[in-house]
């Protein structure tokens, strides 16, 4: 008897009869007794212990998902669990974040999705190019590195520039701009696991140093292989003290939609200019995507020191100046 009183408490509506539906709000964090608790006195179930019950029985106690679902009390507890549990919420929003996108593109994208202003995210993860010890005018960007341990060795003077990582997410109506970063960069924790860690280690680098280097093979050259060969001539250059010479920084701080770089562009003063100042620009010029990381961890050894894109996107390599300007001149006349 007992059984069939569940039975029915979980799979009956509470009444069949009253079609109207409105919202119902699981929150972040929310359990499955406050979750079951809150249904009832919204009047969508009869009683709370079913639907703890249903959740109990089908193990998916951790599975229920927040958001804002629409429900009615013609449909039933098993229904209604499965909609919270499948994540079936009406506010639930996809974006992707695409690789090789910057900070201003990525605040541009949230604005454009009529989700904040594109200076909210510039505000809170640092603005593009900018060198916080020397600009007092803009607000600093928020320090996470409390709760990133990755973010320990990054510059103080950058903001987050390299850390929002390509990939797509699911958000929720009412996530606030930090939420949706804290987001991101949980998916970057995962993404840069022990083992990489341990290798970036080994080699007496820091994960600021790779995301830098991975930022630029991400502007700079398009396949995997290629990468790593670039990636090999860039740590050879810094190893030697030779300038890097990487116009994909020029671009981006002249901003000009073109791939030819000036002699004028590559004088000027800026500490991402790799043609005037020795070393690794102040920080990363975009946010890399997995492979450009793992290149940038795993180099590869070359007798090249100089590499050049053509127009059709292949990557020319060279073991000398001289053979270097002649393919400028042929492919970059």
């Amino acid at each position: 008897m007992l059984s069939l009183i569940i039975w029915q408490g979980i799979y009956l509506p509470k009444d069949k009869t009253q079609e109207t539906e409105s919202l119902f709000l699981v929150e972040k964090g929310q359990n499955v007794s406050q979750i079951a608790d809150n249904l009832e006195k919204e009047d969508f179930i009869k009683n709370a212990f079913y639907f703890k019950t249903y959740v109990l029985l089908k193990g998916k106690l951790r599975n229920l998902q927040a958001g804002e679902y629409l429900l009615g009390p013609s449909v039933s507890i098993e229904e209604i669990a499965q909609k919270i549990i499948k994540g079936e919420a009406l506010n639930e929003k996809t974006i992707t974040i695409i690789e090789g996108w910057g900070i201003r593109d990525i605040a541009w994208y949230f604005e454009n999705e009529g989700m904040f202003q594109a200076e909210e995210l510039m505000e809170l993860a640092g603005f593009p190019l900018i060198d916080y010890s020397l600009n007092i005018d803009l607000p600093r960007p928020k320090d996470f590195s409390q709760e990133f341990d990755f973010l320990k060795d990054k510059s103080q003077n950058v903001g987050l520039e390299g850390y929002l990582f390509p990939d797509t997410y699911r958000i929720y109506r009412g996530d606030s701009i930090e939420e949706i970063v804290k987001k991101i960069l949980r998916n970057f924790d995962k993404k840069i696991t022990k083992a990489l860690r341990e290798e970036i280690k080994s080699q007496n680098k820091s994960i600021f140093e790779i995301v830098i280097i991975a930022s630029l093979l991400e502007k700079e050259v398009k396949s995997f292989e290629d990468r790593k060969l670039v990636s090999g001539i860039l740590w050879k250059r810094l190893n030697n003290n030779v300038p890097l010479q990487v116009d994909a920084t020029i671009i981006c701080i002249t901003g000009k939609k073109t791939t030819k770089v000036s002699k004028t562009d590559t004088e000027i003063d800026s500490p991402y200019n790799t043609y005037k100042y020795l070393g690794l620009p102040l920080g990363p010029i975009c946010n890399p995507g997995l492979e450009s990381i793992m290149a940038a961890v795993y180099p590869e050894d070359s007798n090249f020191w100089y590499y050049l894109s053509t127009p059709a996107s292949k990557t020319e390599f060279s073991q000398t100046l001289e053979e270097h300007n002649i393919k400028k001149f042929k492919y970059l006349k």
